[in-house]
């Protein structure tokens, strides 16, 4: 087995200082067709034409 960094009795110190803060509810995404036509219209269709720089 590896050696082990640090002592292991700190392990978990950050995550039970970090305040908890609730889920949010987010906007449910669309699934299959309707997400792959998102995506597409996200990264292609909306995209104006980019110049080429040299």
């Amino acid at each position: 087995m590896g050696k082990v960094h640090g002592s292991l009795a700190r392990a978990g110190k950050v995550k039970s200082q970090t305040p908890k803060v609730e889920k949010q509810d987010k906007k449910k995404l669309p699934k299959g067709r309707a997400l792959k036509r998102l995506k597409y219209t996200r990264r292609f269709a909306s995209v104006t034409t980019v110049t080429k720089r040299r």
